[in-house]
């Protein structure tokens, strides 16, 4: 059970009713992440306000997704692990390739030099060095698309954060972590 109450839009008021309202016309229901930051206005917007700004970014939403669970795999965060292998499957990546990012590995050069970006950011906090970034360089991400990955592993901290210290309840197919016993 969450550790704060879960707002819907019929709880909801103003700003906070206007955005859950567009969040479950995304989603079709509004999933229990969204719920959980709705006890902050200012938090939901911004949440909500950064995917809009990432999904239409330069980096291919498969991509983001495989930052995702790679995240959500380094924090133990069993939600958006859930949440982003579903959404990736939907931007196109193979159950294999949502597995193999989960692990911080993919066949795709360009995708594994991401992963192993993002990998880094997360373990070392952000404490990286001109090697890490050179080796993005050399399977062709431009400095638009280093920062716009820097924001997606930023977002996913949030996300996972949010979900594991109150506890969302999972309302995605469960995905095991690599790292569950």
């Amino acid at each position: 059970m969450s550790r704060v109450p879960s707002i819907t839009t019929r709880t909801a008021t103003g700003e906070t009713k206007e955005l859950l309202t567009d969040i479950t016309a995304t989603f079709g229901v509004t999933p229990a992440m969204f719920r959980a930051v709705a006890n902050s206005p200012a938090a939901l917007k911004m949440m909500w306000g950064a995917f809009g700004a990432l999904g239409s970014g330069r980096l291919p939403a498969k991509l983001g997704e495989q930052i995702a669970v790679l995240v959500a795999e380094r924090n133990s965060c069993e939600y958006c692990l859930a949440a982003h292998t579903a959404l990736g499957r939907k931007a196109g990546a193979s159950g294999a390739e949502m597995s193999q990012a989960q692990a911080g590995r993919s066949e795709d050069p360009r995708t594994a030099a991401a992963l192993t970006f993002a990998h880094a950011l997360v373990e070392q906090r952000a404490q990286v060095g001109e090697e890490d970034v050179a080796a993005l360089r050399a399977v062709g991400f431009d400095d638009e698309e280093i920062v716009e990955l820097i924001a997606h592993v930023a977002l996913n901290l949030f996300t996972n954060y949010v979900n594991v210290a109150l506890a969302v309840p999972l309302d995605f197919p469960g995905v095991r972590l690599l790292t569950a016993g």
